[in-house]
This record gives C-alpha cells, structure tokens and sequence, in this order.
C-alpha cells in the first residue's frame, strides 16, 4: 500500500499536501481518503458523511492532533510550577490549568476510544493518513505532559503519595506508546508512502519527540524509583531516550531546512508547524538539565558531575539555536499574518507546547548557570506563551460551540 504526496500550486493545495491513490487499491485506501486535510488550510478530516447528529460527526472527526490541547494546557501550568519569577497566585492558576489539561485529556481519551469502537474505519483511516498519522505523537505526549503535572502541581490537592502513583501509570502508559510511535510512524513513512522533496513539514517531528519528553520527565520520577539497579536502568533508558529522540529530531530538523531553503515557505495554513521544531529543542535542554539534576540519585560522582557538565555545554549551544528558529518563524508567522492568510486552525496548538519547552529549558539553564539572561529569557517566553495559550484556547472554544471544528469539511475534487 503507497499513497504519494504531490505537491499543487499555491492556493489551490490541501493544506498538508494531496494523496494520490492507486486506482487498484483505491477501496482499500478509502478510510485515508475521507481523513484528507481541506483546501482552505483547516486541520480538520475531510469529507465524512454528513448524516446523523453534529455529536456523531464530531466524534468521526476527531483526530490524534486534538491531543495537542492537552499537552499546550499542560505545558502553561508545568512551566509556572519551577519559573524563576513566582508571584501570589501564580501556583493557584496554575494548579487550575493542571486540572483542566488532566479533564481534557480524559474527555479526548474517552472520544477517541469511542471512536475507535464505533467508526473503525475513520479511525484507521487517521492511522493510514501520511499526514494525520504524523500525530498520533500526541497523545502519548499528552499523557506524560498531565502526569508530570499531577507530580509537579496536583501534589497540592491529592497528596504526594498518589501524585507519584498517578505520575507513574501515565509516564509508563506515555512513554510505552510514545517508543510505538518513535518506531510505527517512520517505518511506515519508509514503507507505505511515498513523499515528494517538498513534503517535509513540522509534524514529522511529531512521532520522534515523545521519547524526549519521557527522558525529561521521567527524570522528575527517579528520585521517587527504588535505589539501586531500577533507578540506575531508568537513569540509563532515559538516556538512551534523549539520544533516539534528539538524532532523529536533527535529521529531522534538517529535511525542514532543506525544504524551506529550496521551495520556500509553506501556504499558510502549515505555517503554525514551523513552531515544532521548538519542541525537541527546548525539550532536549530542558532533558539535559532534569537529568543532570537526578544524576547524583543513580550514578556514580564522576558520572553525575559529567552529566551537569554537559547539560550545560549543550543547553547553552541547543538554546541558542532555539532562539534562532524562534526568530525566523516569529517573522514568517507576521509575515503570513500581515497577508491575511493566516487563518485559525488546529495546527495554531502548535504555537503552545513547543514554546513551552523552551521556557522549561531556560529556567533549568537558569538553574545551572545563575545566568539572569536565561531568568529573563523564561520569564519574557512564558508571557509569550501563557498570551498564545489564551488566543488558541478561546477560539477552539469558539470552534467547538458553533461546530465549525466539528463539521466536515466540503469535499474537494
């Protein structure tokens, strides 16, 4: 089974590429088919029958990507627990957004599971998807945002005891299918699709960047693991998982260069997606930091003071690079928004989460240098985020009251 992604000129192009299907296995690729992204740049399924009640066709158009709210709500109350700058009140709000992440994370588990119990073949169509199944990162990713925050903020309300059982169930449950996805999605990008040069986008990071949230945060659970040999392997994994993550994020990285220097920048609506490449940059500083943090707890003093060494060395130089491509998509996004095609969509939860990692990863830097250029770098993107956080989430809610995010979008020929 291939599906190629062609590209098509500028304004008349789906909004992540059109999939050109074999007529001889075009029945068997129709489930991809009706999840294909709309010409007017929405991220939304396309082309699913409009009958029965909105709630039926909302639940059919749920994708993986949904999950994107989660990880963007969490990240702002993550970030607000360890910020250099606390003030009154700042802990309240920000227990308040750990608990709205942790109910949308249960009400989209619950709506997916639905989905995939009642309209399996949707489903497995988003799984098909060249482009739809780039985000099904996101969900483990969710998971591993709200335990982190449960550990981090929910403490306050339930206890310390069952923060860290809560925490465990979900870096366990986020971590096994976010090493699924790092595996599953790549192989069948090498398998089962065909892509053409100018295909590479922000999203292919997607699938590669859970096992680095996992080594970051399963770094706040070390401390909480039996000594000895359990915490020593889990230092070790997580380890292991910032290196697999964080290769495959620069290959990644430079596919994305390459297609920007040579095809220039994408039509609007993938313009959001360019804020990706945030995610494994500040996640991996911000990895580094946490780990050197625990290391005394599971390695050897020679060992740990390397890691603190090189959590800095290479926070440092990542950071920098980090504001480099915070600049340049900074500019296309006001460039594109001075155009007026800057229209919303999902892919604007994309704004969030990554932006988020580098206010995590600069107070860690913060932490290990008593740098103030890193204080007031957190403090001055956490304004940035919480302000994007606040746009994004009242017009999802918009979408969501009128339908339009549930609606399926017209059919294209």
């Amino acid at each position: 089974m291939t599906a190629t992604v062609t590209p098509h000129p500028a304004g008349s192009r789906r909004l992540f590429g059109e999939l050109d299907y074999d007529d001889a296995r075009r029945g068997h690729l129709a489930a991809a088919h009706e999840t294909m992204p709309s010409a007017a740049g929405e991220n939304r399924l396309s082309a699913l029958p409009e009958e029965g009640p909105r709630r039926r066709a909302g639940l059919r158009q749920l994708g993986p990507n949904w999950f994107a709210a989660v990880m963007g709500t969490g990240i702002v109350g993550n970030a607000a627990a360890t910020l250099p700058l606390q003030f009154p009140g700042l802990r309240g709000t920000a227990i308040v957004t750990w608990g709205l992440a942790a109910l949308l994370l249960v009400v989209l588990s619950s709506a997916w599971a639905v989905q995939w119990m009642r309209f399996p073949d949707s489903a497995r169509g988003q799984w098909n998807h060249p482009v739809m199944s780039q985000f099904f990162g996101a969900p483990p990713m969710a998971l591993l945002t709200v335990g982190a925050g449960t550990l981090l903020l929910g403490r306050d309300v339930i206890g310390l005891s069952a923060a860290v059982a809560v925490d465990w169930v979900l870096w366990s449950a986020g971590t096994a299918l976010g090493l699924l996805t790092a595996i599953a999605i790549p192989y069948r990008m090498f398998t089962h699709h065909h892509f053409e040069p100018n295909a590479a986008f922000g999203g292919w990071l997607m699938p590669v960047v859970p096992p680095m949230v996992s080594a970051a945060l399963g770094a706040l659970l070390l401390p909480y693991a039996p000594a000895g040999q359990i915490r020593l392997t889990m230092i070790v994994l997580c380890v292991a998982m910032f290196g697999m993550s964080l290769i495959a994020a620069l290959v990644t990285i430079t596919m994305i260069w390459s297609r920007l220097a040579h095809y220039g920048i994408p039509e609007a609506g993938m313009v959001p997606t360019l804020w990706l490449v945030l995610g494994p940059l500040g996640q991996s500083f911000t990895a580094a930091g946490l780990l050197a943090n625990a290391a005394p707890t599971a390695l050897p003093d020679l060992y740990a003071k390397g890691l603190t060494v090189f959590s800095v060395i290479f926070g440092v130089a990542t950071w920098g690079f980090a504001m480099l491509w915070l600049a340049l998509a900074i500019t296309v996004t006001a460039k594109t928004a001075r155009a007026g095609t800057l229209k919303f969509n999902l892919t604007w939860w994309g704004f969030t989460f990554p932006l988020g990692t580098c206010v995590t990863g600069s107070t860690v830097l913060y932490s290990h240098t008593g740098a103030n250029l890193f204080a007031a770098a957190a403090v001055a993107l956490y304004i940035v985020l919480v302000s994007a956080w606040a746009v994004v989430g009242v017009r999802t809610a918009r979408g969501l009251l009128d339908g339009t995010l549930l609606r399926p979008a017209p059919a294209t020929a």
